[in-house]
């Protein structure tokens, strides 16, 4: 009751605490649900039956589990330092922890990250995309025609679905497109489940190419959604840390199921010959067949529909930085969107091997966010009053954020030590 009376603005000041929306209270449990579990999404699924062929199912389940209940522990970190000070903006806590370079370092790192993250799903509408509206027309190879090339489809799709959906005021409206999203991964799950166990040979090494030593990586990525739960934080009805905490374990727990089962059904179908994108691997088995178109294009709405909701930290993130003290303005709010919008479009046009740029913005980013950033603002925030320096959960926190530089050194050093080998795969595409 004491954090609930520090965190929840009083009514009698008659303001309220987030300059950045007039939401709280308003979005639902279950809304909330959909809109985290679809920020934790990522094209990262289609790489998990690859991820398994390199560790085996045994430790592949041992690893995605601790990573679930590690990503659990640091939403949970977040949640207690934001009830402390009453805060719910990532950026904010960074300038409670460390003042204006802790604000300034959390929003770079949020706003890289993001930016990361968007471009890979239009990379995916980028490459997909073409080739599905290729075989739905029935074309053996691809023609001249400007519908079939994607880095027109990439604007189009910009245009047309995601900055509508970006500009809504509040992210508690994305949960109905985020519900939809879902559903189509989950066709893409029950799909994998029911194609036939067929070899498909000569693959090749796909965009977001998964070798046994990025495995540990890779899954801790996969469950990065830290950025979207203070904003989703905020906007939840009856806010508490409870309620919150419940949010984000039922959302990492269905996309644990999900990443699971994708990965196992996925790998029992191919076992060696998988390949790093899950869908090139059935592609190859009959590339006109229609359950797979279907699949392809489920996944493709469903990555087009998830850049909405990442965008939302990012503007968030701008906002703190630049004017965290006026009040929301249309113009702003808008300009913001479509700047972001048009700096991923050129990254994905231009950039030819986005490969290396994902794997060093992931390396460093990731680890930050879901680790070292949680644990060490936790370190600061918490009075040592309340909980010495030499307490459990201050220990704990303390090996949390030590575990962080210990993945982003490791990352690192594999992605240094392919790119010296020159093992990397200097190709555009996936």
């Amino acid at each position: 009751e004491e954090e609930r009376e520090e965190f929840l603005p009083h009514k009698s000041e008659g303001q309220k605490q987030n300059a950045f929306t007039d939401a709280e209270g308003k979005t639902s449990f279950g809304m909330s649900v959909f809109n985290l579990s679809n920020a934790i999404m990522g094209s990262g699924i289609l790489g998990l039956a690859y991820a398994m062929s390199n560790t085996g199912i045994i430790l592949f389940t041992v690893l995605l589990t601790c990573i679930a209940v590690l990503s659990s522990y640091s939403i949970h970190l977040l949640l207690k330092s934001a009830g402390v000070v009453g805060i719910r903006a990532y950026e904010q806590l960074g300038y409670r922890a460390f003042g204006h370079p802790g604000k300034v370092a959390a929003a770079c790192i949020i706003t890289i990250h993001n930016i990361g993250t968007m471009s890979s799903y239009l990379f995916i509408v980028k490459s997909e995309l073409p080739l599905v509206i290729q075989a739905f027309l029935g074309l053996s190879s691809k023609s001249g025609q400007w519908y079939l090339q994607g880095d027109y489809l990439i604007i189009i799709v910009s245009i047309v679905f995601i900055l509508p959906l970006a500009v809504m005021r509040h992210l508690g409206y994305l949960g109905y497109t985020s519900g939809f999203s879902l559903s189509c991964m989950m066709f893409f799950l029950i799909s994998v489940q029911t194609c036939p166990s067929r070899h498909a040979a000569g693959l090749t090494c796909a965009w977001f190419a998964l070798q046994a030593a990025y495995t540990i990586p890779i899954l801790a990525f996969a469950f990065v959604c830290h950025p979207e739960v203070l904003p989703i934080y905020t906007e939840l009805r009856e806010p508490t840390r409870r309620r919150m905490q419940n949010v984000a374990n039922i959302s990492i727990v269905a996309m644990f199921v999900m990443y699971f089962l994708t990965a196992v059904f996925g790998y029992l179908t191919f076992y060696a010959t998988v390949e790093a994108e899950l869908l090139h691997t059935y592609i190859q088995v009959d590339p006109l067949d229609t359950v797979i178109l279907c699949v392809r294009l489920a996944v493709l709405m469903a990555v087009t529909l998830t850049v909405p909701v990442v965008l939302f930290p990012i503007r968030r993130a701008v906002q703190q930085l630049l004017c965290p003290e006026k009040p929301f303005h249309w113009a702003r709010h808008i300009g913001i969107a479509v700047c972001f919008l048009f700096l991923v479009n050129l990254l994905v046009i231009y950039v030819p091997n986005i490969r290396d740029i994902f794997g060093l913005i992931g390396a460093t980013s990731a680890p930050s966010l879901i680790f070292i950033l949680p644990g060490i603002f936790y370190l600061r925030i918490v009075p040592n009053d309340k909980e010495p320096m030499n307490s459990r959960p201050k220990i704990q926190a303390a090996c949390f954020a030590a575990l962080g530089f210990l993945f982003m050194v490791m990352s690192l050093t594999f992605i240094f030590i392919d790119w010296a080998s020159g093992e990397s795969h200097n190709r555009g595409g996936h």
